[in-house]
Protein backbone atom coordinates (compact mmCIF):
# COMPACT_ATOMS: atom_id res chain seq x y z
CA UNK A 1 0.00 0.00 0.00
CA UNK A 2 1.71 3.64 -0.89
CA UNK A 3 3.10 5.50 2.35
CA UNK A 4 1.13 8.18 3.21
CA UNK A 5 3.81 10.64 5.07
CA UNK A 6 3.59 13.54 7.96
CA UNK A 7 5.22 16.96 6.83
CA UNK A 8 4.82 20.52 8.31
CA UNK A 9 4.55 23.74 6.41
CA UNK A 10 6.20 26.60 8.73
CA UNK A 11 6.24 30.11 8.19
CA UNK A 12 6.51 32.96 10.17
CA UNK A 13 2.74 33.13 10.50
CA UNK A 14 1.38 30.24 10.60
CA UNK A 15 2.31 26.24 11.12
CA UNK A 16 0.20 23.90 8.79
CA UNK A 17 0.67 20.00 9.26
CA UNK A 18 -0.17 18.14 6.45
CA UNK A 19 -0.37 14.33 5.01
CA UNK A 20 0.97 13.27 1.60
CA UNK A 21 0.95 10.68 -0.59
CA UNK A 22 2.55 10.21 -4.03
CA UNK A 23 5.58 11.20 -6.03
CA UNK A 24 6.98 14.12 -4.89
CA UNK A 25 7.20 15.22 -8.33
CA UNK A 26 3.61 14.40 -9.37
CA UNK A 27 0.76 17.00 -10.14
CA UNK A 28 -0.23 18.36 -7.30
CA UNK A 29 -3.52 17.88 -5.49
CA UNK A 30 -4.80 19.55 -2.46
CA UNK A 31 -7.46 18.57 -0.42
CA UNK A 32 -8.76 20.85 2.55
CA UNK A 33 -11.57 19.39 4.80
CA UNK A 34 -14.07 20.76 7.06
CA UNK A 35 -15.55 20.80 10.61
CA UNK A 36 -14.71 18.81 12.86
CA UNK A 37 -12.46 16.79 10.62
CA UNK A 38 -8.64 16.57 10.24
CA UNK A 39 -6.10 15.61 6.83
CA UNK A 40 -6.94 11.87 7.72
CA UNK A 41 -10.32 13.05 6.20
CA UNK A 42 -8.86 12.47 2.91
CA UNK A 43 -7.28 9.04 3.65
CA UNK A 44 -8.86 7.27 0.36
CA UNK A 45 -8.32 9.79 -1.46
CA UNK A 46 -4.37 10.58 -0.99
CA UNK A 47 -3.67 6.58 -1.50
CA UNK A 48 -5.45 7.24 -4.63
CA UNK A 49 -4.33 9.30 -6.34
CA UNK A 50 -1.42 9.20 -4.81
CA UNK A 51 -0.96 5.65 -6.53
CA UNK A 52 -2.24 7.04 -9.36
CA UNK A 53 1.24 9.53 -9.50
CA UNK A 54 -0.52 12.55 -8.05
CA UNK A 55 0.96 14.20 -5.08
CA UNK A 56 -1.75 14.28 -2.49
CA UNK A 57 -1.82 16.73 0.05
CA UNK A 58 -4.42 17.14 2.45
CA UNK A 59 -3.19 19.72 5.59
CA UNK A 60 -4.90 19.66 9.02
CA UNK A 61 -6.84 23.30 8.70
CA UNK A 62 -6.14 26.61 11.03
CA UNK A 63 -7.67 24.91 14.61
CA UNK A 64 -7.46 21.67 14.27
CA UNK A 65 -4.83 19.25 14.89
CA UNK A 66 -1.37 19.66 14.55
CA UNK A 67 -1.59 23.20 12.85
CA UNK A 68 -1.74 26.32 14.46
CA UNK A 69 -4.86 27.05 16.43
CA UNK A 70 -5.57 31.19 17.18
CA UNK A 71 -7.46 32.58 20.23
CA UNK A 72 -10.22 34.99 18.48
CA UNK A 73 -12.87 34.36 16.13
CA UNK A 74 -11.39 36.72 13.70
CA UNK A 75 -8.67 34.62 13.56
CA UNK A 76 -10.70 31.86 11.13
CA UNK A 77 -12.27 33.99 8.55
CA UNK A 78 -11.42 32.67 5.21
CA UNK A 79 -9.27 35.71 4.40
CA UNK A 80 -6.94 34.05 6.59
CA UNK A 81 -7.33 30.71 5.84
CA UNK A 82 -6.69 31.16 2.07
CA UNK A 83 -2.95 32.81 3.08
CA UNK A 84 -2.66 29.77 5.23
CA UNK A 85 -3.18 27.58 1.82
CA UNK A 86 -0.96 29.55 -0.57
CA UNK A 87 1.42 30.02 1.51
CA UNK A 88 1.51 25.98 2.03
CA UNK A 89 1.69 25.64 -2.03
CA UNK A 90 4.45 28.11 -2.07
CA UNK A 91 6.35 25.36 0.52
CA UNK A 92 5.88 22.60 -1.65
CA UNK A 93 7.48 24.90 -4.56
CA UNK A 94 4.63 24.80 -7.03
CA UNK A 95 2.78 27.94 -8.80
CA UNK A 96 -0.53 25.93 -8.75
CA UNK A 97 -2.65 22.59 -7.47
CA UNK A 98 -6.13 21.01 -7.95
CA UNK A 99 -7.72 22.30 -5.23
CA UNK A 100 -10.47 19.59 -3.62
CA UNK A 101 -12.58 20.79 -0.39
CA UNK A 102 -15.50 19.47 1.65
CA UNK A 103 -17.77 21.24 3.94
CA UNK A 104 -15.92 24.29 5.25
CA UNK A 105 -13.06 22.99 3.26
CA UNK A 106 -15.27 23.95 0.39
CA UNK A 107 -15.20 27.79 0.81
CA UNK A 108 -11.53 27.27 1.12
CA UNK A 109 -11.00 26.06 -1.97
CA UNK A 110 -13.54 28.27 -3.64
CA UNK A 111 -11.95 31.06 -2.59
CA UNK A 112 -8.60 29.79 -3.59
CA UNK A 113 -10.16 29.42 -6.95
CA UNK A 114 -11.76 32.93 -6.90
CA UNK A 115 -9.11 35.23 -5.59
CA UNK A 116 -5.92 33.46 -6.86
CA UNK A 117 -7.28 31.71 -9.98
CA UNK A 118 -3.03 31.86 -11.07
CA UNK A 119 -2.24 28.94 -8.38
CA UNK A 120 -5.58 27.12 -9.22
CA UNK A 121 -5.54 24.25 -11.96
CA UNK A 122 -8.85 23.40 -11.05
CA UNK A 123 -11.17 23.20 -8.54
CA UNK A 124 -13.47 20.60 -6.86
CA UNK A 125 -16.41 20.37 -3.99
CA UNK A 126 -17.86 17.80 -2.09
CA UNK A 127 -21.58 18.73 -0.80
CA UNK A 128 -21.20 22.70 -1.02
CA UNK A 129 -21.65 24.57 -3.97
CA UNK A 130 -20.10 27.74 -4.79
CA UNK A 131 -21.41 31.39 -4.34
CA UNK A 132 -23.16 30.20 -1.03
CA UNK A 133 -21.73 29.71 2.33
CA UNK A 134 -18.46 31.49 1.01
CA UNK A 135 -20.42 34.41 0.24
CA UNK A 136 -21.54 34.77 3.84
CA UNK A 137 -24.92 32.48 6.08
CA UNK A 138 -27.32 35.32 4.26
CA UNK A 139 -26.01 34.06 0.85
CA UNK A 140 -27.25 30.90 2.03
CA UNK A 141 -29.92 31.54 3.79
CA UNK A 142 -31.92 33.60 0.42
CA UNK A 143 -31.17 30.43 -1.41
CA UNK A 144 -33.40 28.05 1.62
CA UNK A 145 -36.28 25.89 0.35
CA UNK A 146 -39.21 27.04 1.78
CA UNK A 147 -41.53 24.35 0.66
CA UNK A 148 -39.28 22.36 3.61
CA UNK A 149 -38.36 25.00 5.82
CA UNK A 150 -41.21 27.93 6.50
CA UNK A 151 -39.91 30.78 7.31
CA UNK A 152 -42.27 31.19 10.13
CA UNK A 153 -41.09 28.53 12.01
CA UNK A 154 -37.27 28.02 10.26
CA UNK A 155 -35.93 31.62 9.70
CA UNK A 156 -32.91 30.57 8.55
CA UNK A 157 -33.89 27.33 6.98
CA UNK A 158 -31.35 24.48 7.50
CA UNK A 159 -28.68 26.75 8.49
CA UNK A 160 -30.62 27.68 12.27
CA UNK A 161 -27.68 25.94 13.89
CA UNK A 162 -25.25 28.31 12.35
CA UNK A 163 -27.54 31.50 14.04
CA UNK A 164 -27.36 29.14 17.15
CA UNK A 165 -23.17 29.82 17.09
CA UNK A 166 -23.83 33.34 16.89
CA UNK A 167 -26.11 34.09 19.50
CA UNK A 168 -24.87 30.87 21.89
CA UNK A 169 -21.12 30.37 21.17
CA UNK A 170 -20.21 29.11 24.54
CA UNK A 171 -22.85 26.42 24.96
CA UNK A 172 -22.52 25.10 21.59
CA UNK A 173 -18.34 24.96 22.34
CA UNK A 174 -19.08 23.82 26.24
CA UNK A 175 -21.35 20.46 24.45
CA UNK A 176 -18.65 19.57 21.95
CA UNK A 177 -16.02 19.64 24.39
CA UNK A 178 -17.48 18.00 27.41
CA UNK A 179 -16.84 14.44 25.52
CA UNK A 180 -15.41 14.78 21.84
CA UNK A 181 -15.03 11.06 21.19
CA UNK A 182 -18.90 10.88 22.07
CA UNK A 183 -19.77 13.94 19.56
CA UNK A 184 -17.78 12.60 17.05
CA UNK A 185 -18.87 8.62 16.74
CA UNK A 186 -22.54 10.86 16.94
CA UNK A 187 -21.61 13.32 14.05
CA UNK A 188 -19.84 10.79 11.50
CA UNK A 189 -23.01 8.85 9.85
CA UNK A 190 -24.06 7.72 6.76
CA UNK A 191 -26.38 9.03 4.63
CA UNK A 192 -30.28 8.19 5.33
CA UNK A 193 -32.80 8.23 1.83
CA UNK A 194 -35.59 8.29 4.82
CA UNK A 195 -34.67 12.12 5.30
CA UNK A 196 -35.11 13.06 1.60
CA UNK A 197 -37.67 16.20 1.93
CA UNK A 198 -38.04 16.59 5.45
CA UNK A 199 -35.56 19.36 6.95
CA UNK A 200 -32.33 18.69 8.22
CA UNK A 201 -31.83 18.10 12.31
CA UNK A 202 -29.41 21.48 11.75
CA UNK A 203 -32.59 23.10 11.30
CA UNK A 204 -33.52 22.17 14.61
CA UNK A 205 -31.15 23.58 17.02
CA UNK A 206 -31.92 26.99 17.72
CA UNK A 207 -35.29 25.42 18.93
CA UNK A 208 -34.31 23.12 21.29
CA UNK A 209 -31.96 25.23 22.95
CA UNK A 210 -28.70 23.31 21.30
CA UNK A 211 -27.46 20.46 19.76
CA UNK A 212 -28.41 17.04 20.64
CA UNK A 213 -32.05 18.64 21.53
CA UNK A 214 -29.80 20.80 24.40
CA UNK A 215 -28.29 18.22 26.62
CA UNK A 216 -24.80 19.08 28.06
CA UNK A 217 -23.11 16.98 26.07
CA UNK A 218 -23.21 13.93 22.97
CA UNK A 219 -25.14 11.01 23.48
CA UNK A 220 -23.56 7.23 23.49
CA UNK A 221 -24.76 5.92 19.94
CA UNK A 222 -22.82 2.77 18.13
CA UNK A 223 -20.09 3.92 15.84
CA UNK A 224 -21.01 3.54 12.33
CA UNK A 225 -18.47 1.36 10.64
CA UNK A 226 -19.91 2.08 7.27
CA UNK A 227 -18.05 5.87 7.59
CA UNK A 228 -15.57 5.27 10.35
CA UNK A 229 -13.08 2.70 12.47
CA UNK A 230 -12.58 2.30 15.95
CA UNK A 231 -9.26 3.99 15.35
CA UNK A 232 -10.08 6.58 13.23
CA UNK A 233 -12.78 8.20 15.78
CA UNK A 234 -10.03 8.29 18.26
CA UNK A 235 -7.78 9.92 16.12
CA UNK A 236 -10.09 12.57 15.47
CA UNK A 237 -11.50 12.46 19.52
CA UNK A 238 -7.99 12.98 20.43
CA UNK A 239 -7.12 16.08 18.30
CA UNK A 240 -10.47 17.66 19.38
CA UNK A 241 -9.72 16.80 22.81
CA UNK A 242 -6.09 18.28 22.96
CA UNK A 243 -7.48 21.57 21.03
CA UNK A 244 -10.81 22.23 21.82
CA UNK A 245 -13.66 23.40 19.88
CA UNK A 246 -13.11 27.02 19.93
CA UNK A 247 -11.25 26.99 16.71
CA UNK A 248 -13.17 24.65 14.71
CA UNK A 249 -16.37 26.69 16.04
CA UNK A 250 -14.88 29.60 15.16
CA UNK A 251 -15.28 28.86 11.56
CA UNK A 252 -18.87 30.14 11.89
CA UNK A 253 -18.38 33.37 13.13
CA UNK A 254 -17.11 35.21 10.25
CA UNK A 255 -20.18 35.45 8.05
CA UNK A 256 -19.86 39.08 7.29
CA UNK A 257 -16.06 39.17 7.20
CA UNK A 258 -16.18 35.97 4.83
CA UNK A 259 -19.05 38.18 2.82
CA UNK A 260 -16.79 41.18 2.49
CA UNK A 261 -13.66 38.80 0.94
CA UNK A 262 -16.17 36.97 -1.43
CA UNK A 263 -17.16 40.81 -2.28
CA UNK A 264 -13.42 41.44 -3.81
CA UNK A 265 -12.86 37.94 -5.73
CA UNK A 266 -11.04 38.55 -9.06
CA UNK A 267 -13.47 39.05 -11.81
CA UNK A 268 -16.62 38.94 -9.65
CA UNK A 269 -16.06 35.98 -8.59
CA UNK A 270 -16.55 34.20 -12.13
CA UNK A 271 -14.58 31.44 -12.48
CA UNK A 272 -12.51 30.39 -15.84
CA UNK A 273 -10.60 27.23 -14.71
CA UNK A 274 -12.49 23.29 -15.05
CA UNK A 275 -14.84 22.95 -11.80
CA UNK A 276 -16.39 19.93 -10.98
CA UNK A 277 -18.93 19.75 -8.22
CA UNK A 278 -20.49 16.42 -6.13
CA UNK A 279 -23.67 16.76 -4.63
CA UNK A 280 -25.03 14.32 -1.86
CA UNK A 281 -28.39 13.40 -2.26
CA UNK A 282 -28.77 12.39 1.46
CA UNK A 283 -27.47 15.68 2.81
CA UNK A 284 -30.13 17.49 4.13
CA UNK A 285 -28.34 20.55 4.95
CA UNK A 286 -26.08 21.35 2.10
CA UNK A 287 -29.50 20.04 -0.33
CA UNK A 288 -27.92 20.57 -3.10
CA UNK A 289 -30.03 18.77 -5.61
CA UNK A 290 -33.73 19.88 -4.99
CA UNK A 291 -33.23 23.12 -3.81
CA UNK A 292 -31.71 26.50 -5.36
CA UNK A 293 -28.29 26.01 -3.17
CA UNK A 294 -26.52 25.75 -6.44
CA UNK A 295 -27.85 27.78 -8.52
CA UNK A 296 -25.40 30.98 -7.94
CA UNK A 297 -22.99 28.33 -9.16
CA UNK A 298 -23.94 27.38 -12.26
CA UNK A 299 -23.89 31.00 -13.27
CA UNK A 300 -20.45 31.93 -12.69
CA UNK A 301 -18.59 28.42 -13.72
CA UNK A 302 -17.98 28.45 -17.16
CA UNK A 303 -16.61 25.10 -17.39
CA UNK A 304 -19.30 23.02 -14.71
CA UNK A 305 -19.07 19.54 -13.94
CA UNK A 306 -21.57 18.16 -11.51
CA UNK A 307 -22.59 14.87 -10.22
CA UNK A 308 -24.94 13.26 -7.27
CA UNK A 309 -23.82 10.40 -5.28
CA UNK A 310 -26.11 8.34 -3.21
CA UNK A 311 -24.72 9.30 0.49
CA UNK A 312 -24.83 11.68 3.24
CA UNK A 313 -22.74 14.75 4.36
CA UNK A 314 -19.65 11.92 4.86
CA UNK A 315 -19.17 11.76 1.41
CA UNK A 316 -15.34 10.91 1.21
CA UNK A 317 -15.62 8.68 3.99
CA UNK A 318 -19.02 6.85 3.05
CA UNK A 319 -18.68 6.75 -0.57
CA UNK A 320 -14.65 6.99 -1.09
CA UNK A 321 -14.63 4.43 -4.30
CA UNK A 322 -17.28 6.66 -5.95
CA UNK A 323 -16.01 10.01 -5.21
CA UNK A 324 -11.95 8.67 -6.44
CA UNK A 325 -14.09 7.36 -9.85
CA UNK A 326 -15.70 11.03 -10.12
CA UNK A 327 -13.11 12.85 -9.56
CA UNK A 328 -10.44 10.89 -11.20
CA UNK A 329 -12.71 10.61 -14.28
CA UNK A 330 -13.36 14.64 -14.33
CA UNK A 331 -9.36 15.43 -14.11
CA UNK A 332 -8.60 12.84 -17.31
CA UNK A 333 -11.63 14.35 -19.02
CA UNK A 334 -11.60 18.10 -18.21
CA UNK A 335 -8.30 19.20 -16.99
CA UNK A 336 -5.85 16.22 -18.59
CA UNK A 337 -2.93 18.26 -19.06
CA UNK A 338 -2.55 17.72 -15.12
CA UNK A 339 -2.61 14.02 -15.46
CA UNK A 340 0.15 11.94 -14.21
CA UNK A 341 2.93 11.39 -17.12
CA UNK A 342 4.36 7.47 -17.49
CA UNK A 343 7.51 7.48 -16.49
CA UNK A 344 9.36 6.10 -19.40
CA UNK A 345 12.22 3.03 -18.25
CA UNK A 346 15.81 4.07 -17.86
Amino acid sequence: MIAVTEHMAVTKRHSSFYLAAGPVDGPLMIFTHGWPELSISWRHQLRCFGAMGFRAVAPDMRGYGRSSVYSTHADYGQQHIVVDMIELLDSLGRDRAVWVGHDWGSPVAWNVASHHPDRCHAVASLCVPYAALDNGLDAAIALVDRSIYPEAEFPAGQWEYMRFYEGNFAKACATFDADPYLMVKAAFRKGNPAGLGKPSATAMVRRNGGWFGGADRAPDIPRDGDVVTEEELRAYASALQRNGFFGPDSWYMNHAANAAYAATAKDGGRLSMPVLFLAALYDYTCESVSSRLADPMRGLCADLTEDILACGHWMAQEKPAEVNAALAKWLATRVPEVWPKPKRPA
